[in-house]
């Protein structure tokens, strides 16, 4: 990687240009000024995109400038080695398993147009899953035949973990090839039960692929020690990157205390980096990886270089800031709005799981209206989420979900938690949606 790309600049510096603290001992209300807030509003809707900071912006303006014009190789620094590696070692893997893209949904279609998957091969998901995973794995089933289950998930405050894991194990069949779910589910915010998941898929000989568009920047987690094949990621959300920018985790090698399966047959699209005649060496079987699947991936020629330095630069931030301690803090945020929430609107309004603390996730899901049957009137909740943003200058989002047994698809109010939030802005929030969805009833 040329140095000026992969360098960042000697001092770190709030929008105001004041030098700012040791981050890993700086206070929340210090580190919120680093991020390109507007001061005048209350962001609670970093499950779409994230806010960056000032640093990110300054280095994806650096980076641009520098490769504006130049008579300088592209292709090579476009391998983002050095960042993947970087990046990989915040989240407990190595390069060759670490992929920067362009963002979630393309690193989800790559993955499953990736597998090696044929008519009548079976496919387990839910019907909670990101558009995305849902239509990709359509196209496969409209062009190949393979055979898409869809589950429908349990919603609600009272949401068990052995629910979540004892639903997909009733629908595995001989047939069945792959086990697809969210880390957290966009729409009601339920932290799946990731590990156990990949150990039933273990179990039963399933390579299991992981929409984890919310993990990075959420989460201190190891991605390996999950034992998944493939999670695909944003960098724009609660990473806080650049728009435009993901990760693709791929398992490259075989650690039978992570995940003792072989790895899965997997064809690298997109790629300049797959030979032109010929195969790729046949993929390990050990600790040991027969290649590099990373760079198969990454190879794709040129790349937009400030993105991916944008996004290093985001991850970095991070891991100065410390992730254990950012996870930590989220939560803690998420478990007091719950509460909150739950004072003003009553535990049967909650869609997100609470108590079970392990599907707890900052993202929250919720109905602010008294009348049950408000739950599918969906212009009730397009007009709330207005009102919040240009009344009040509060961002959030609604969602949509199927629930069991219910002949209509529910709605939601959705607030998510971030590190640039504070227990204030929740109280206020609250208040606030309080009076205006009785202004509404």
């Amino acid at each position: 990687m040329d140095p000026p790309v992969a360098r960042p600049p000697a001092d770190r510096h709030t929008g105001n240009g004041a030098p700012t603290r040791n981050l890993r001992d700086a206070s929340w209300e210090s580190i919120r000024e680093i991020f390109a807030l507007d001061p005048t509003t209350i962001h609670l809707n970093t499950g779409t995109v994230g806010a960056m900071p000032y640093e990110v912006l300054d280095t994806v303006d650096r980076v641009t400038r520098h490769w504006t014009g130049g008579l300088m190789d592209v292709y090579r620094p476009a391998m983002f080695t050095e960042y993947r590696a970087a990046i990989g070692r915040a989240y407990g893997v190595d390069e060759d398993e670490m992929v920067i893209c362009h963002n979630a949904t393309e690193g989800v279609a790559r993955v499953i147009h990736g597998l090696d998957l044929h008519a009548g091969d079976e496919v387990i998901s839910t019907s909670h899953e990101c558009y995305s995973v849902l239509s990709n794995f359509n196209l496969l089933r409209n062009r190949h035949g393979i055979v898409l289950k869809v589950l429908t998930m349990p919603s609600g405050y009272d949401v068990r973990a052995d629910e979540i894991v004892e639903m997909f194990e009733r629908a595995i069949t001989p047939r069945t090839k792959v086990l697809a779910f969210a880390a957290i589910t966009l729409f009601t915010g339920t932290m799946m039960p990731i590990r156990r998941l990949c150990e039933l898929a273990h179990r039963h000989g399933l390579i299991t692929v992981i929409d984890g568009a919310l993990l990075p920047g959420m989460l201190d987690c190891d991605m390996r020690a999950l034992g998944a094949d493939f999670i695909t990621c944003s960098g724009s959300k609660f990473q806080c990157g650049p728009l435009g920018t993901g990760l693709i985790y791929i398992r490259n090698k075989v650690i039978p205390e992570a995940n003792p399966l072989p790895l899965p047959t997997f064809w690298p699209l997109i790629s300049t980096w797959y030979p032109m005649k010929g195969s790729p060496p046949p993929r390990t079987r050990t600790r040991v990886a027969s290649c590099n699947i990373g760079d198969y991936l990454q190879s794709a020629g040129s790349a937009n270089l400030a993105r991916g330095a944008g996004l290093a630069k985001a991850c970095e931030i991070w891991d100065e800031i410390g992730r254990d301690r950012i996870e930590r803090y989220i939560m803690s945020l998420a478990d007091y709005a719950r509460t909150r929430l739950i004072e003003a609107f009553g535990e049967a309004a909650m869609y997100s799981p609470g108590a079970d603390p392990r599907l707890r996730s900052p993202l929250i899901a919720f109905n602010p209206f008294r009348n049950p049957e408000d739950a599918w009137n969906i212009k009730k909740f397009i007009a709330f989420e207005s009102r919040l943003a240009h009344e009040h200058r509060i961002w959030t989002r609604w969602t949509e979900f199927d629930v069991p047994g219910s002949p209509h698809q529910h709605y939601a109010a959705r607030i998510c938690t971030h590190l640039f939030n504070t227990r204030e802005e929740i109280d206020r929030t609250v208040k606030i949606m309080v009076r205006l969805a009785d202004d509404m009833a």
